[in-house]
């Protein structure tokens, strides 16, 4: 009998592994990691790059003994496009609203290639180049829209910044020409656009939809959770 994969869950942009908290509930039997991206994080001067986050990745997946879906929300979609171009124990990557990007692009690109306007930018901040935070007043709207308002505002409180360069810096690499990909799309995402999302979803075998804000990680556990079994077992 096969061993089940191991899943490697790597969070967005502005966030922490907290993400994944309600869906690994619902995920009792799988062995479950999660990776902390070093270009978001409260301590300014520690944020990293896009190329950090990747290093990151990928030394998680090179630690783990057997075969691992990878898991990228939002930006980590790049981070894991960058990172796992060669590694021999990925079956799949699951693309959660995520930067499905090819090399030579970014997530600012994937998404429309103007900063939005819930980027409030500090160049005189952090590492080279500066950082972002996200405008709380638009917080809900752009990430939650579909969350609960009171776990909305927990989520909001936990936001963090990120730096600049790994928002706009472009892929070297993309794993998911060798690597078997799948696609979710979250209908109702106002942080990358579902026109933007079905765009990159051609570039992967499978594609899913959930009628979902850009986190359904906390609208949506379960539903979530159902299709990365899914993924698991193919």
């Amino acid at each position: 009998m096969s061993t089940q994969p191991t899943l490697l869950l790597v969070h967005g942009a502005y966030h922490r592994p907290w993400v994944w908290d309600r869906v690994i509930e619902q995920l009792p039997d799988v062995d479950v990691h999660t990776v902390a991206c070093p270009s978001s994080g409260s301590d300014l001067g520690a944020l990293g790059t896009l190329q950090d986050d990747a290093d990151t990745v990928a030394a998680a997946v090179a630690a783990i003994d057997g075969p691992v879906v990878v898991v990228a929300h939002s930006y980590a979609g790049s981070v894991v496009t960058e990172a796992l171009a060669g590694a021999d124990n990925v079956n799949r990557i699951v693309y959660l609203a995520a930067a499905m990007v090819d090399e030579g692009e970014s997530l600012l690109g994937s998404a429309g290639g103007v900063p939005p306007s819930w980027w409030l930018i500090s160049k005189d901040e952090g590492p080279e180049g500066g950082v972002i935070r996200v405008a709380e007043d638009e917080a809900k709207d752009v990430f939650y829209g579909d969350v609960d308002p009171e776990l909305a505002a927990e989520a909001i409180e936990k936001l963090v910044p990120a730096s600049y360069s790994s928002q706009t810096g472009p892929v070297s690499r993309a794993a998911w020409h060798t690597i078997p990909s799948t696609y979710i799309i979250c209908t109702a995402d106002n942080a990358i656009p579902p026109f933007a999302q079905e765009a990159m979803a051609q570039r992967a075998k499978r594609v899913h939809r959930l009628d979902s804000s850009h986190s359904p990680f906390l609208s949506m556990p379960s539903e979530l959770a159902a299709l990365l079994k899914v993924e698991l077992a193919s």
